[in-house]
């Protein structure tokens, strides 16, 4: 899917032909249901109440089937990432300070660090010195970051 969406970009498109989307969400559903027939439920012959166990594979088969349109998100619209990674980068850092110090003091403490590493990933971002933008903030003028 990726590699299929990336030449797309290239050659300038903004979503994929109705050929390639059917194709994608045709194999998705064979894919789904060849893990349904290799990890059926667990036969059990004591009555218990409550839900059945459905293990880890069988979760994640039908959280997969539920969630398709999300999964399938970034073939169907080119703005979404195929990846999370730099959410994940972004939430990481606090939580290395939280390791490092324990925890914030409080919640207003943790709120103005998070503006201030919001501030400085968005300068990083745009390809500004971290140091540069904090001391522009300061002296009252960080519109350059926004430009």
């Amino acid at each position: 899917m990726k590699k299929v969406k990336d030449k797309a970009i290239e050659a300038g498109k903004e979503s994929l032909s109705y050929y390639h989307n059917h194709k994608f969400d045709k194999r998705y559903d064979e894919l789904i249901k060849l893990a349904r027939e290799d990890n059926p439920f667990p036969v059990t012959t004591e009555k218990k109440r409550g839900r059945k166990k459905k293990g880890k594979i069988l979760a994640l088969v039908e959280r997969l089937d539920n969630y398709k349109a999300s999964v399938c998100l970034l073939i169907h619209n080119f703005m979404v990432p195929f990846d999370n990674n730099q959410a994940e980068r972004d939430i990481r850092m606090i939580k290395v300070k939280t390791k490092v110090s324990g925890c914030f003091r409080n919640e207003e403490g943790a709120r103005d660090y998070l503006k201030i590493m919001s501030y400085v990933g968005t300068a990083h971002k745009q390809g500004h010195n971290a140091y540069e933008a904090i001391r522009n903030a300061i002296t009252g003028c960080p519109e350059f970051i926004f430009e």
